[in-house]
């Protein structure tokens, strides 16, 4: 395996963070989305991560295997130091450490904007997701039952905070 780097992400990397994430609106409850968006509305996700909120890559072998982000938790402006991670890795490239990676790359960079608190909404049945944000020191904090649907099914989210 080659060696892992992560970096912030460039509007270069849009196509391969689209493609990744589009596989899990397609395929998983990792995302609530439905059907994938249009490519524009990527590219205005991406200009509304600049600045305070991080949008990080991972590669490998020059090629983007995952990304993670931070995002405004509620636009209300009492939530301002709460934010909302996002983890997804190539599904080729599962259980070798890179959603570890990301998300304590994440953490330090939320530290460092100075933000409060990370919150992350985890399907119930993302099992891998749940234990790797157990094991970066995340605690379960509430769960809604059956608050979405997808593939004919309700669903359960589980949230999850680490204090900064």
């Amino acid at each position: 395996m080659s060696e892992l780097t992560i970096r912030e992400a460039t509007p270069t990397d849009l196509e391969a963070i689209d493609d990744i994430y589009n596989h899990y609106v397609r395929t998983s409850t990792a995302t609530y989305q439905l059907e994938p968006d249009p490519f524009e509305v990527r590219e205005a996700w991406f200009a509304a991560h600049a600045g305070r909120y991080p949008l990080i890559v991972a590669i490998e072998s020059s090629e983007v295997v995952g990304w993670a982000s931070l995002s405004p938790f509620h636009p209300r402006a009492a939530y301002a130091g709460t934010v909302e991670n996002s983890v997804y890795v190539r599904q080729d490239r599962h259980r070798r450490g890179i959603g570890a990676a990301l998300l304590t790359a994440l953490m330090g960079r939320g530290r460092d904007a100075g933000f409060h608190t990370i919150v992350a909404l985890v399907d119930s049945a993302q099992t891998p997701s749940l234990a790797l944000h157990t094991r970066l020191g995340f605690t379960e904090v509430g769960r809604l039952s059956e608050a979405g649907r997808k593939f004919d099914r309700w669903l359960d989210v589980v949230y999850m905070q680490l204090m900064l």
